[in-house]
This record gives structure tokens, sequence and C-alpha cells, in this order.
């Protein structure tokens, strides 16, 4: 302690003479402390979250005045904590005022699963912020159940982004192939491969979703493109059973948004792929390894003479 107050007041030779200085050093951190507890105490308060740590003679003052204090939260738990409750962050005690008090959580408590304990500020008013806890079996549990959850967010996200859907089960790839298949038959000559293409490449999704059912592919393509081709664009493949049905009335259903984003990526990769009229590769072949070796064998074999003096 001492050489952390020696480091932020200098102190010239012979200031410390008496035991008593020491005490009024001492002293006078405890009023600081003191000052900055009583500009909190006087918003009465029920919890102060901070992200630095809590002294012991803070605490003594805050708990006397029956305030909790959580310390050492990270800048990002304190945004959503601010947002949640209708509270402001505030860097000096002496800029507080009664508006900056978070008024809207109904209740504060603290909770202990396994080893771990976790403060809850829930039953709020108008929360524009929230944590979700997740708990698993192991990490690799607990890593897959987040990646689920992400995914699904994600997907109401892009739905309220761009409110669009479209039928899943392969429906889309089925109906778009359809089409291109009739737009080729248009077309004379080359100009038609690139639509057939196309329509085939697509068609992989729903094949795939046959072959994961067990089902006949070939059999179940053609019962596909012959519904599209005469009922409607909506049928598609249940990937439980393989059988075909109609994704309007069996309620699968894919964000337009990402299922645009998909073709669009696909198309411009293949172009650019299209594009590349040569690969310069950093990996030696085999063969031109071999025959290296062949040549160095030969040359150790037939050493050139020098020139006879």
């Amino acid at each position: 302690k001492s050489s952390g107050i020696n480091a932020e007041w200098p102190l010239r030779p012979g200031e410390f003479m008496q035991e008593t200085d020491f005490r009024k050093i001492l002293q006078l951190e405890e009023n600081y402390i003191k000052d900055i507890c009583d500009d909190i105490i006087a918003l009465k308060p029920d919890l102060v979250l901070t992200e630095k740590g809590v002294s012991d003679l803070a605490q003594h003052f805050l708990l006397k005045a029956g305030i909790t204090a959580v310390r050492r939260l990270r800048k990002s738990d304190m945004n959503r904590v601010a947002r949640a409750v209708g509270g402001q962050i505030v860097h000096r005690t002496e800029e507080l005022k009664d508006s900056d008090v978070g008024t809207e959580c109904g209740l504060f408590e603290v909770k202990k699963f396994g080893d771990e304990y976790f403060t809850f500020l829930t039953k709020c008013k108008n929360p524009k912020a929230c944590t979700i806890l997740l708990r698993g079996a192991s990490k690799d549990v607990l890593m897959e159940v987040e990646r689920n959850l992400l995914d699904a967010m994600n997907v109401a996200r892009n739905v309220m982004i761009d409110p669009f859907l479209v039928p899943g089960g392969g429906a889309v790839e089925a109906a778009v192939a359809h089409r291109l298949i009739e737009k080729s038959k248009e077309i004379q000559g080359v100009g038609q491969w690139p639509y057939r293409a196309l329509a085939e490449a697509l068609r992989i999704i729903p094949k795939t979703l046959m072959q994961n059912c067990g089902v006949n592919t070939i059999r179940t393509m053609t019962n596909l493109t012959a519904k599209h081709a005469t009922t409607g664009s909506t049928w598609g493949v249940d990937g439980e059973t393989g059988n075909i049905v109609d994704m309007e009335d069996f309620g699968v259903w894919d964000t337009l948004q990402v299922k645009s984003q998909v073709f669009k990526t696909a198309i411009e990769t293949a172009i650019l792929l299209l594009r590349i009229d040569d690969i310069v590769s950093g990996v030696k072949k085999q063969s031109d390894i071999d025959a290296e070796k062949m040549a160095g064998k030969f040359q150790a074999a037939n050493p050139q003479e020098g020139p006879e003096e």
C-alpha cells in the first residue's frame, strides 16, 4: 500500500516524520471513498453495478445503506443492463442525477447453478436487451446448442428485415430448374446449355433430400418434376419420409433473403471459376520430383572430366 501511495502522491524528503502522518493519508482515502458512496446513497438506489472493483470500505458504506453492489462487469454487459432497466452509465459519481437511475427492473436475484453464481435482473417493464443462459452436459453439447440458437435468431432477424418466405424442402430449386428447362427449349444452339447446366445443379438439393430419406431418387425426382409441370410450384420433399408433399400445407418455409443470396453466391462463384484460364501451383508434382532425382543420379554416374593440362 505504501508503494502505491508514493506512486500517486510524490513525497518530499522528511514528510513522513511521525506515525500520525500516515494515519492522515489513510483518513483522506477513507473520506474520499465515503464521498463517492454518499453521492450514490443520495439517490437511494437498490443496486449498483460497476466495471471496476469495489473496496471493502465502499461495500461497508453501501451495505449499511441497504445497497447491493455488483462489481467487475464487462462493458458489453453494462450496456445491456442499462438498456434493460432504463438507466444510464455514468463515469463520475458527482455527475449522477435522478434520471440516470434505472427504475424499470422489477426483481434482482442471485441464483446458483452448479458451482457458479448468476445475477438475474428480471420483470423489466420495457427491456431493450436480454441475456439467454445456455446449459449443457459438456462443452461440445453447449457449443452445438449455441450454434442452433444463433441460426434460429438469424432466421428471425432475416424475416423481420425482409418479411417474405418461399416454400422449403427443395420446392424452390425444383421450380426454378423447371422454368430454366422450359426456357432452354426456346433457345437454339449452344446458348441453351447454360440454362440446362444450372437446372441440373439446382436439382441436386431435392435429390440430396431424397437420398437422405433412402427413397428411389430417379422415380421420386420424376414425380416431383411432373408435379411442378402440372399442378404448381410449391411441391417439395418431406425430409423424414421422402414423399412429395405440398409445402404450403406441410408448413416448411425458407426466407427469401437467404435463398436469393444462396443463388447469387453460387452463380457468381461458377462465373469466377469459369474465368480462370490457368492454375499456378506452388507444389511440385511427383513426376517432376522423380525426374529431378533421375537427373541427379545420371550426373553422379557420369561426372564431367576437366580439360587435360
